[in-house]
Parts: C-alpha cells; structure tokens; sequence
C-alpha cells in the first residue's frame, strides 16, 4: 500500500462515522445508512488515490451515500416514494459542521441490546473495525460476531430509535458500555491484533479523541478520567515500541527518552485527579450522581486502576527502577474488582519481578484450566519468559514457539521467533 493510500485510509477511518452520523440523523434506518456508507467509503477508496482528495471529503462522501441510499429506496415498494423525494432533496443540502460521531456511539449503546451487541455494534459502526478483528477482541468465532452485529442492527431498527444525545439521566447506564468499546478500540489499534504492523494509529487516535469528548461531558466522573488517562500514558510509548524495521521492544527494553512526556504529563494529571487524597489506587473518590445531584462514593473501577498502574511504570526513569510491589497490590485489586484471565496473567509478571520466575509460574498455572485462555498465545510468551529465567531454556523456546504461531500479528510473531532462535543459539545442548 503506498503513502497516498495510507493516507487515504487514515482519513476514510475517521470520517466514515460522522457521515454514518448525518444520515442517520436525517433519515434513520441505521442499517441501510451504513450500507450505503459503506459503499461511499469503498467508493472514495477507489477514486481519491487517483483524482485527489476533494475539498470537502465529508460532503462529498454524504452526497454519494445519500445516492446509494436514494437507490435503496427505489428498489422499495411504492409507499416509500415520499422518502425517496425527501433523500433525493436533502442530498445536495448543506453539511452541517457538528462531528454527531459521540451520538451515533451512544446510539450503538441502546438499552435494546445486550451489552456483547452495543459493543460489537460500535466497533463496528464507529471504530471501522471488521467483523473479524471484533471476533478477535472477543475470542469468539467470526461466524458468531457477524451473526451479532446483525441482531444488533435489526433491534436499532425496530426499537425506532431516536438519532439524539441521550437524556443526562439515560448516561450512567450506557456509559460502561460506552468505556469498554473505547478500551477495546484503542487496544486494537495499540497492538493490531493482526496484519505486518503493530499499532493502528488511526483507531487510538479515535479512542482518545472520542474518551476526550465523553470526559468534557463527565469531567468528574473518576472513571472517565482514568480511561482517558491509561490511554495517554500507554499511548505515550508507542515510538519506543517498535525498531527502525518494524520489530518490537519490550517494555523492559524500551528508550524510556523516546517516551512522549506531554501525553505522561497529562495522564499522571488525570490519574491522580481521579484517584483522589491517599496513595495510588487505595482510595475511593466522589461524583455527583447525574440524576439525584447527592454526592456519591463508588468504588474504584478498572480504569482507574489500570491507568495507576501506566502511572507507575511511567514514573520509573529505567525499568528497574520500576515499584513493582506497587504494581502487583493494584493488580490484586483489579482482580478482585474485575476480575479477568489477562489481570492475573500481567499479576504474575509482577509477582515474578518481587518473588522471582517460579512464584510467577505457579500464578500461571491457575489459567490453564480457563478456557478463555486455552491456546492463547500471551499465556505462553509469558510462561516462555518466566521459564527463560529459571534456566529452562528448552521449555522456554517451546513455549516461545508456541506462541508465535499463535498470534495474527506479525510484529508480534518476529519477536516471539527471535526470541526462540536466540535460545537455540545460546548454546542449549537440547536445541
């Protein structure tokens, strides 16, 4: 793919839901609407490479997909002729300058839907991710996603939703809903879990700028806040991640002065706000409830939690520097507030770092009965790890191989196979 191509992807990403959002808002019909964007996308995929961006890309891509949507209709009964005049007379109106992107994802977050299907429906929708990257992120088989995304369509459709902000009072129980796709879109765009590239910088950029408008809406909303800012301190090693040529760094390895302190700054900022008085991760903060307006005190939730922890790897100048007794006691909580397969996998790096590889391993072992982790490639470059270090080379290059082919990403899959063929060439009288 060249660099205009590039470009041109980077920029179809971001305007595709704020055009869905325009038609959805004039017309409704949330399903063929995004056909028809999807079409125009596919459209101006084609034809800009060649031609040149043209000076109004968002127009142009609404006029094109208010065709497309004029000759849906058509083909429609003749009840609907009506509409077709309707579509055909607003398809050259102006553009309005709002970005309706922050409603269309609450939109996706209608109470119609089970919280798997508002998730999947605005990655897909919103985050321009494909069915098979949202099966990934699920660990679920494409054939199961793609079933999801279309239930989810057909019970926008029929609940005859209303294409608007929510009220205030209909946030708080869309907004978890509305955190965990943002958290799932950066990841996917932090570590692509396929493809020659590690990050999608176009997808975090999305996260951020989409977290950055929900957090100017709830600025005392502690969760809020500690997303945004697990976003910035994450987002603010990615040119430490990977070489010249593509290969990744590890955490430990990394240039630290490569690290983007601005986004660090602001993400400490943010995660110390939201913690409140005390240490790290220990106390609980207050916000006001958006219906009542009374003073609450909920417990600390996973991001929070997650974005002490960015914190304190970022306050560490050089890794072993980094207080990793600290980081475990947050994990420890994560676990028993959220608790999850990869919270207990990120625990036992921590718990080796204090306790040594084998205290690790033991921790480890605790997955092997989960399915959710059964095969799961990061379970076995982590045991590989841990394995290295007691001296088990053999065990650790099989574990290293293992992992390698376990994962779509390519930057990941180097990585892993240098990692095994470093082992082989150290000497191991087993290799």
């Amino acid at each position: 793919m060249t660099a205009v191509e590039h470009a041109t992807e980077d920029l179809l990403r971001e305007l595709a839901p704020q055009v869905l959002g325009v038609l959805v808002r004039r017309h409704g019909r949330f399903e063929e609407c995004e056909d028809a964007v999807q079409e125009a996308v596919l459209a101006a995929a084609v034809q800009w490479p060649a031609g040149g961006v043209p000076d109004n890309p968002r127009g142009w891509l609404v006029t094109i997909a208010s065709r497309r949507l004029v000759d849906q209709v058509r083909s429609d009964t003749a009840r609907r002729a009506r509409e077709i005049r309707v579509v055909a007379r607003e398809t050259e109106a102006e553009v309005p300058d709002a970005d309706d992107t922050l409603a269309l994802l609450f939109l996706c977050c209608h109470s119609s839907l089970t919280p798997a299907s508002q998730t999947a429906l605005t990655l897909r929708a919103v985050g321009g991710l494909t069915t098979a990257e949202i099966a990934r992120a699920f660990l679920v088989p494409e054939a199961t996603m793609a079933a999801r995304v279309s239930r989810a369509k057909q019970r926008i459709r029929a609940a005859g939703s209303r294409f608007a902000m929510p009220a205030p009072e209909e946030w708080p129980e869309r907004l978890d809903v509305v955190l965990h796709v943002l958290y799932l879109i950066f990841n996917e765009g932090y570590t692509a879990t396929s493809g020659g590239d590690l990050h999608r910088a176009d997808l975090s950029r999305e996260a951020v700028r989409l977290t950055r408008m929900v957090h100017r809406r709830l600025p005392e909303d502690g969760e809020v806040a500690g997303l945004l800012a697990l976003m910035l301190l994450t987002d603010a090693r990615r040119a430490a991640r990977v070489t010249s040529s593509g290969d990744l760094v590890p955490l430990a390895d990394q240039d630290r002065a490569l690290w983007d302190g601005d986004l660090i700054a602001e993400g400490v900022a943010l995660v110390t706000e939201a913690m409140g008085p005390g240490s790290m991760g220990m106390g609980v903060d207050s916000r006001v409830d958006l219906v009542t307006g009374a003073m609450v005190r909920p417990p600390l939730g996973p991001y929070r939690l997650q974005a002490a922890i960015a914190a304190t790897h970022a306050s560490a100048e050089r890794a072993e520097d980094t207080d990793w007794r600290q980081v475990h006691v947050l994990y420890r909580i994560l676990e028993r507030v959220a608790p999850n397969p990869m919270v207990t996998l990120n625990r036992a790096i921590a718990l080796a770092e204090i306790e040594g590889p084998e205290a690790g391993l033991g921790l480890l072992a605790t997955l092997d009965g989960d399915d959710r982790m059964a095969g799961h490639h990061r379970l076995h470059a982590v045991r590989a790890q841990l394995l290295e270090k007691t001296g088990d080379l053999a065990s650790a290059r099989e574990h290293y191989g293992k992992a390698a082919r376990g994962t779509a990403s390519l930057a990941e899959r180097r990585y892993l196979e240098s990692r095994a063929r470093r082992l082989r060439a150290s000497g191991d009288p087993f290799a």
